[in-house]
């Protein structure tokens, strides 16, 4: 990597160092595809997929801004406390008899602000994102639980619900997808983000905007998540304080698994959606064919393992 490319000129980026990792998260997808077809072929009706695409879009859209915070050598456990906290807020705003869409600006400056307040303690005051964000996931949790006393809000009007529900979730992924790939492969911010995560100092040395890049990523992956919050109160017509419980976890599996290294510097959002796409198929599986949900962590931490695997036989690590 030369001080031109860090500087200033459109990244070139050199896919041969994922098409192993990637080629094999498509083989063990089509394996998974193959065994459901032959033991319980219903699962792969169109009619079934579609409806169980419900469950994978705001995880989908918590997943591309943790890969660009994870190629920093960062990482995000807050953002289904952030999730939880925007709920209230819009949850809370329409209890009090203010319009839903009101509540959703509101919502969203909550998230904003959440992910505002961890990029600043990891870039201005140099606190290491892992204890940053754990202290906010506790937090941002508490405050939901305390201000809604843990009680669900419903019932909120049809407009509201056909606006943010429907074809909205899909499409907030896919821009945010799309944006992502674009930063990555055409921006000289794609580089940055690569050289902070192999070497911050260095990254520092080459007159790098380190501190406002990490900013505006934990700025943006809070946003991200109270886009997602309002999504799923949309869709299941409730907003509570536990509806992000456990997302964190599923959001790193998936960008880790899609070959996105924990230290930094190396992967792209390709392998993440590949990632979303195994995690995704494998649970609803699980949960399709031997109706036991409990047994979803147990799929969720061997994919995880499986993705450390991945990295060490492909010869991945940094």
């Amino acid at each position: 990597m030369n001080n031109e490319n860090i500087l200033g000129s459109k990244p070139k980026v050199d896919y041969k160092k994922f098409l192993r990792h990637e080629t094999a998260l498509l083989f063990l997808l089509a394996a998974l595809l193959i065994y459901a077809n032959i033991t319980d072929p219903e699962f792969l009706k169109p009619s079934a997929q579609i409806s169980l695409l419900d469950n994978l879009w705001q995880l989908a859209l918590l997943a591309v801004p943790m890969t660009l915070i994870i190629l920093t050598g960062g990482i995000d456990l807050s953002v289904g406390s952030i999730m939880a906290l925007s709920a209230v807020v819009l949850g809370l705003t329409f209890e009090k008899g203010i319009s839903p869409f009101i509540g959703v600006v509101l919502a969203v400056l909550c998230g904003l602000a959440a992910g505002t307040l961890n990029g600043w303690f990891v870039a201005r005051v140099r606190v290491h994102p892992l204890l940053v964000t754990l202290a906010t996931l506790a937090a941002f949790k508490g405050i939901a639980e305390g201000v809604s006393q843990a009680r669900p809000i419903s019932g909120f009007p049809d407009n509201f619900r056909h606006i943010f529900g429907g074809i909205t979730a899909p499409l907030c992924f896919f821009i945010a997808a799309i944006a992502a790939i674009y930063f990555l492969d055409r921006k000289p911010g794609g580089v940055w983000l690569r050289a902070i995560g192999f070497n911050e100092t260095g990254a520092r040395f080459s007159a790098l905007p380190v501190d406002r890049l990490k900013l505006q990523l934990y700025a943006l992956s809070g946003l991200a998540a109270s886009i997602a919050a309002i999504l799923y109160v949309a869709r299941r017509n409730t907003a509570k304080a536990d509806i992000g419980t456990g997302i964190e976890l599923d959001a790193i599996t998936a960008v880790v698994l899609g070959g996105t290294s924990i230290f930094g510097g190396r992967g792209h959002v390709w392998g993440t959606i590949l990632g979303l796409l195994l995690i995704h198929e494998t649970r609803e599986f699980v949960s399709w064919h031997w109706s036991r949900d409990e047994l979803n962590f147990v799929v969720l931490g061997s994919l995880l393992i499986l993705s450390v695997l991945l990295h060490r036989l492909l010869g991945e690590e940094k």
